[in-house]
């Protein structure tokens, strides 16, 4: 791992550069892959930044389902991606057999689901998220 520039900032200056440099010289279907490019480090970029912190807060819901014996999500980053995979394909094999249909764990079920794939969404196209508004819970 290096100091500087952290990974971050080298994926912030290629963006930057496609962005800035590159799109604005090219036309149709390379202007077109140029932006592509630069959206797909614009993703990356953001899954860096809040990765971590995402899998533990996916964890600590999964664990709530029951979804883990532990009781702290592992400490290290690929055991923690582990984890809340191994926990979510546990949950998809519940709701296959029909634990969720019904009940307060059918409403967690739908809380957590909703909230991943809200989550996943900040990631990969923030425009289709609303801000975070506590108001606007699972109905």
């Amino acid at each position: 791992m290096q100091d500087r520039p952290t990974m971050q900032e080298l994926l912030a200056a290629v963006r930057g550069f496609l962005e800035e440099e590159v799109v604005g010289a090219l036309e149709g279907p390379r202007r077109f892959h140029a932006l592509v490019a630069a959206n797909v480090l614009a993703i990356a970029e953001r899954e860096l930044a809040g990765e971590e912190e995402a899998l533990v807060v996916e964890w600590q819901r999964l664990a709530s389902l029951g979804g883990s014996s532990q009781k702290e999500p592992p400490a290290r980053l690929a055991a923690l991606r582990t984890a809340v995979r191994e926990a979510t394909a546990a949950l998809v094999e519940r709701i296959r057999q029909g634990e969720a249909d019904e009940g307060s764990f059918h409403e967690a079920v739908r809380a957590h689901v909703r909230q991943t794939v809200e989550e996943k969404l900040r990631v990969a196209n923030p425009k289709l998220v609303s801000p975070r508004d506590p108001a606007s819970a699972v109905r």
